[in-house]
Formats: C-alpha cells, structure tokens, sequence
C-alpha cells in the first residue's frame, strides 16, 4: 500500500537560469501554478498522505511556499540537503521519513498526468513479483532521442531494438537504496541499470502527457499551452 510520495526538488536548474537565479525550479509556475503545486494536487487526489521534498538551492522559499501541506490535505516533510546529492543520494538520505513500505518518486521539474493512482495497484505488483522498482517510461523526447531502457513483459531491460525513456516516475522499495551512504551523492541511473539486470525492475508505457520543464522555452510552451486549454474549457 502506497502512503508515502517523494518530490525530488533539489536541484540547481541551470538551464532555466535566470528564472532559477531567485526562484528554485520547482516553483516557477504553469497557468499560473507551481509545478510542484501540480505533483501536490494529484499526489491528494491519488489518496497519498505524506509527501517528503527533498531541497537545496533556495530551499527555504520551497518551505514557506508549501508549509506542511495542510492546505491540500497532506503532511509534508523536508529532506534538506546543503549540496544537491544527486537523486540516487537525496533518496538515500530521506528514508528515514519515508518508512518501510514501497513509496512513489516523481521529479519535481516535469509536468505529466499519469494517472498516480496507479502507485496503489503497482505497489501490489511489485510485491507479488519480487521486484525492488518499477518505473514509468516514455516515448523518447527530441532531447534524449536513444531513450534508457527496453520493456518487455512487464520489466525493463538494459537491451532491445525500441528504447524508451524514464520519465521521472516511479516506485521503490527501500532496500533498493542499501547501497547508499546518506548525504553522499549518488545517481540513480547505475542503481537502476544494476537492478535491471536482476530482472527487478519492473515498468510500463505511458503515452499520456509528459513534459521535460527543463529549459524557459519548454516551460514558456507549456503555460501557453494550458491556459488555452483553460480557456477552452471555460
């Protein structure tokens, strides 16, 4: 059973300099939202309760945007980091705020409707299948256009002709981060690459929507883009 989501908000968004310059990344707002006020919003609708941010740059202005989440139904917890540790490491070290059972991970600079009540049923699949993740892929972006990894029969493979990208999404249980020292720096690519050639990780395809916000003119695009269909649906 899911209870817990983490938000990954640590990281510096250099590419989006000069909007990040004063503003952490995750609070650079779409139709007038932050994106992480989006992830906020669905993670509620899904029944998830407990949302843990990691943060580092300007991360106290995360904390008195967000505060303990009251105002969406939600208890949110902080994972400061005084350097950005990666998200390998920022995972590692939240986990004693993220408890014993598997929990959701979403990036905190996309925008997607995966539909999250979707972890609840993954959690279960995960459990009967023996695995330690389970991600979320995607047709690969024009940005990363060789994708990460193959899916066949319901688990990912480091090989195959059709590749797919991470999304940003997924499903962990803890023992998948053993290996790593809390407040150390980590990526979570090798993690997963390893896991993958255990048969551990399992996936799927989501052709829904997703956006990579990493760069002002995706994040100009996306605004644009929701407010005309705000309009629409006015």
């Amino acid at each position: 059973m899911i209870s817990t989501a983490m938000i990954l908000a640590a990281g510096r968004g250099e590419r989006m300099r000069p909007l990040t310059d004063h503003c952490p990344k995750p609070l650079l707002e779409v139709a007038g939202t932050a994106l992480i006020v989006w992830h906020l919003r669905r993670i509620a609708a899904a029944g998830i309760k407990r949302v843990v941010i990691n943060h580092a740059h300007l991360g106290h202005l995360i904390e008195a945007a967000l505060g303990d989440g009251r105002q969406w139904g939600l208890k949110i917890q902080y994972s400061a980091e005084a350097q950005a540790l990666e998200t390998a490491g920022g995972i590692a070290t939240a986990l004693p705020l993220l408890g014993t059972a598997p929990f959701l991970v979403i990036n905190g600079d996309i925008f997607s409707d995966w539909p999250m009540t979707r972890a609840l049923a993954v959690s279960a699949q995960m459990k009967a299948a023996k695995l330690r993740a389970w991600c979320v892929l995607i047709a690969n972006p024009a940005h990363h256009p060789k994708g990460d990894f193959a899916l066949d029969s319901g688990l990912l493979h480091n090989t195959g002709q059709r590749r797919f990208t991470y999304s940003g999404i997924a499903l962990f249980e803890p023992a998948f981060f053993e290996h790593c020292a809390a407040g150390e720096k980590a990526a979570l690519a090798p993690l997963l690459r390893a896991a993958t050639d255990e048969r551990r990780v399992g996936g799927e395809y989501f052709d829904g929507r997703w956006v990579d916000v990493g760069t002002p003119q995706r994040l100009t695009e996306l605004d644009q883009l929701l407010r005309r269909e705000s309009r629409i649906t006015l």
